[in-house]
């Protein structure tokens, strides 16, 4: 393995950590710079969101509907995203793709469950997503 590719996987992990991390604490503004201008992310709803504005989208109300369910509960808001078995596909020096499986956990316990599919793009020294699928596998039936 050369060392361009060390780098290229060290980077596309951060990513996918940073994506989590940022997602979880209701910092939005900054996981949407993961994304490339161009990319598009489709979360199994049927539909794809093109580009950061429309991507945003999918976010917008999210940490209200957390922290409200919540509250309903009587417990402290929160949501932990874990991956694992976190596959790198480089395909040169500028593109990759991935696979990742996906645990959510909140205040009431496992919530849903699934993988991450992945395309990724080196833009300006930093890998961004360019193309991101949930595919959610199964959800608790109190979630």
């Amino acid at each position: 393995m050369e060392l361009w590719e060390l780098a290229a996987r060290e980077g596309i992990r951060d990513l996918v950590a940073r994506y989590n991390s940022n997602g979880d604490s209701g910092r939005f503004e900054h996981l949407l710079e993961l994304f490339a201008p161009d990319a598009t992310m489709d979360v199994g709803d049927g539909r794809t969101y093109r580009g950061r504005d429309e991507i945003a989208t999918i976010f917008t109300g999210t940490g209200d509907r957390w922290r409200a369910a919540a509250q309903a509960r009587g417990v402290p808001p929160y949501v932990r995203h874990f991956t694992a078995t976190h596959q790198i596909d480089l395909l040169g020096g500028d593109r990759a793709k991935g696979r990742s499986h996906f645990q959510v956990l909140m205040p009431h316990g496992l919530d849903h469950w699934g993988r991450y599919l992945d395309e990724y793009v080196l833009i300006g020294g930093r890998w961004l997503f360019a193309h991101r699928r949930v595919a959610v596998d199964g959800r608790a039936a109190h979630g």
